[in-house]
């Protein structure tokens, strides 16, 4: 069959190549653009790949071309291509990922337009006489006439205009519904805010920024409150003048809105947002909006990075060492990494903002693969309060809060300023147990402890979110001696509210599930009054808040001592981030309260030299081979029974693969059951990325041919972030 009338068609199946489809239409559909076919018994969107003969004598033909030119330009196409190499999965699967959820569904590549309700050339010439007898028509009638270029239904609406009416006028051709595009046009002046005065590093930055030429990584290391922002914000003006556009990358949802305002404020052009948040329709019409080159910056989470954009001028990662910027499922992407490398695609300058770059990214750094870029200094004349580390194995039963930290609390809200108690915990209690005989409530499908949510009377998993009504009694000796163990966000809030007297307003996943919620919380604190806040990692990162001069952080011993060679970390990247929320126009003070107080990497990160702690981790890693002295990647496999999860990575752990590369397991994972399944896993080491991914594709090959893989659920995560 000609190459022509053979399509390659990248579907959206976890299996490996593309699959070939005969195309009988005139209309040859180009690489990139989305047709329907028939799959099995199902019928599926797949996008173009390319035109090649097929070996197959008889192929099942496209039942429809929905694009003659590409959804995708050919740059971003590329990039997935890349990715689905580097990240050993199905291109297909990394295509349909990069597309959004309409586009998946088949819908049309337009942008969303406006209804409106017009009179029509006829109905002009209509004398209120015609219509005497109707005053509803003839009233809406005059209302069209007095509004030329149309009104939208809300707005006849307001005029109290009845529907009927307008469909009446309709079927007499005297008035029709049209379509109107209602995007804002682009200002000449691109600038709306004058920007600040920038210190001797903030201009340092920024001129190196604005003098690069063609691909140039940047890493913006500057500690909390140094104006990393500033920077960006200047360092893309003189783009976003020639027409550019730029695109901003954070890490997670609750960080979105403040950085729309801010460069809202700053700048007079048309900026969209791209993340979970959004209605499909919204998705999809910020995402051509970009792709048509009329938004000129674009903010979004990671997922943002396989947005088009017609005038890509530059990328930038705000708190690029965070965990989030990986997804943990499905595609197991890197958006810090992704954004790199569209950056060489695209031929622009990438910068990668951080106040505790990660340890991968600082490597670089140091063997001068990216331009380091420092700023020492807060961009305010305060300086970064100290941490004060005190012993939390003082605290009163009970009370997770030591009167020390507690005292100061009050005396911040008195002096009319706020403060933030910081734990990684949500619910009341991480656990609930029998004073009688120990009995503990465990996850049925989960080898995790259930979080007791008072407010919501249920115990819950969040590995897996079973949950089930709080006993009255011990399950196991009928004992009503059932109490707490532990404290979380609920339950330091309570403590709060009976204690100061002033708002305590409590930020998490549960109290801001519902939409606005976060933006309402976020408000209230804005506006400055005394006020105290309690929250989890989602205020550790980028907020400012003026008036917040106090920081106390619970219950960070954990990540010193996880078992995840990244826990160190983690837990100092954090405490670094919380820490500097605090004192940013007013003096500030941080307590630690820690029940390892004399840990060695703890009084490290305390001191606040990330340096010299990072510097402590990456010879610790360069002797064991760990990342970015080494390489990894992880098979995890899920299965009904542990034995069939064992099997399976055992069978594939004695294929033959390249000598430098290490197969260490299989072994059970930290947490061997989750939601129901065993989880074990099988981890490959190696000091180069070639020899690795050359074993990769051997197992991944071998793996689809064992008969035990159709028995369980298995994955490949390269540069697995999370080990537990």
């Amino acid at each position: 069959m000609s190459s022509k009338n053979t399509l390659q068609i990248a579907l959206p199946v976890p299996l490996p190549g593309c699959f070939d489809y005969a195309l009988h239409g005139t209309v040859i559909p180009p690489r990139g653009s989305r047709v329907k076919v028939p799959f099995g018994r199902r019928t599926l969107i797949g996008l173009v790949h390319g035109h090649a003969p097929s070996d197959y004598p008889k192929l099942k033909a496209v039942e429809a071309v929905i694009d003659e030119e590409p959804v995708l330009p050919d740059e971003l196409y590329q990039l997935c291509e890349r990715a689905a190499r580097y990240y050993h999965h199905p291109l297909g699967e990394v295509l349909n990922y990069a597309l959004p959820t309409l586009l998946r569904q088949g819908g049309d590549a337009q942008a969303s337009l406006e209804k409106r309700w017009q009179i029509s050339e006829r109905g002009q010439h209509v004398s209120d006489d015609q219509v005497s007898r109707a005053p509803r028509q003839r009233d809406a009638l005059r209302i069209l006439r007095e509004h030329p270029q149309g009104l939208s239904s809300a707005m006849l609406a307001a005029l109290d205009v009845s529907a009927s009416a307008l469909n009446s006028l309709r079927e007499k051709s005297w008035a029709n519904q049209i379509h109107v595009d209602t995007r804002p046009e682009v200002p000449r002046e691109t600038l709306a805010q004058a920007p600040l005065a920038a210190n001797a590093e903030q201009r340092g930055a920024i001129q190196a920024i604005q003098k690069a030429k063609g691909f140039a990584p940047f890493l913006l290391d500057g500690i909390t409150g140094s104006g990393k922002t500033e920077v960006y914000l200047q360092a893309m003006a003189p783009l976003l003048a020639a027409g550019k556009q730029v695109m901003v990358l954070v890490p997670e949802i609750g960080l979105t809105p403040q950085t729309v305002q801010r460069f809202k404020q700053r700048f007079a052009v048309p900026v969209v947002t791209l993340h979970s948040g959004l209605s499909d329709r919204e998705r999809l019409d910020n995402w051509l909006a970009a792709r048509e080159g009329h938004a000129r910056i674009i903010i979004g989470t990671r997922s943002a990075i396989f947005t088009p954009m017609l005038n890509p001028a530059l990328i930038i990662v705000d708190e690029a060492h965070d965990s989030s910027l990986k997804q943990q499922d499905g595609f197991r992407y890197h958006a810090r990494d992704l954004a790199t490398w569209r950056a060489q695609q695209l031929e622009i300058p990438v910068i990668l903002g951080s106040a505790t770059p990660a340890l991968e990214t600082l490597h670089l750094t140091r063997q001068g693969r990216f331009q380091w870029l420092k700023l020492s200094q807060r961009a305010t004349a305060q300086s970064r309060p100290p941490i004060e580390i005190v012993d939390a194995r003082l605290a009163p039963p009970g009370n997770p809060l030591l009167p020390l930290s507690l005292q100061a609390l009050k005396q911040c809200v008195e002096a009319g300023n706020q403060g933030l108690v910081f734990i990684n915990r949500r619910g009341y209690a991480p656990m609930i147990l029998c004073h009688d005989c120990g009995w503990q409530a465990e996850c049925k499908r989960c080898d995790s402890f259930l979080t007791w949510h008072r407010n919501d009377q249920a115990l819950r998993c969040h590995h897996c979110g079973y949950q089930q009504p709080v006993p009255s009694r011990c399950p196991d000796c009928g004992s009503s001696a059932i109490q707490e163990a532990g404290s979380g966000t609920e339950k330091l809030t309570e403590l709060l509210e009976q204690s100061l007297p002033v708002p305590v307003i409590r930020i998490d996943r549960d109290a801001t599930r519902r939409k606005g919620a976060l933006d309402a919380h976020l408000a209230q604190i804005q506006k400055g009054e005394p006020a105290v806040m309690v929250g989890t990692q989602m205020l550790a990162k980028g907020h400012h808040f003026p008036k917040l001069t106090l920081v106390v952080i619970l219950d960070m011993d954990s990540g010193f001592l996880s078992a995840d060679f990244r826990g160190p970390e983690q837990a100092a990247q954090l405490l670094l981030q919380v820490a500097g929320r605090s004192g940013r126009e007013g003096k500030g003070r941080v307590i630690l309260q820690s029940r390892h107080p004399d840990h060695h990497l703890l009084q490290l990160a305390a001191s606040g030299d990330y340096p010299q702690l990072a510097t402590t981790l990456l010879e610790e890693r360069q002797m064991a081979g760990l990342p970015p002295h080494g390489h990894l990647a992880l098979f995890r496999c899920e299965a009904m029974t542990m034995g069939t999860a064992m099997n399976f990575l055992q069978q594939l752990s004695t294929t033959a693969v390249p000598q430098d590369v290490h197969v260490l397991g299989p072994i059970p994972a930290p947490m061997e059951k989750r939601a129901g399944r065993f989880r074990t896993q099988l981890l490959l080491q190696c000091s180069q990325r070639a020899p690795l991914h050359q074993a990769l594709n051997v197992l991944l090959e071998q793996a689809r041919k064992l008969p035990e893989g159709r028995q369980c659920r298995w994955h490949v995560d390269v540069d697995p972030i999370d080990m537990l």
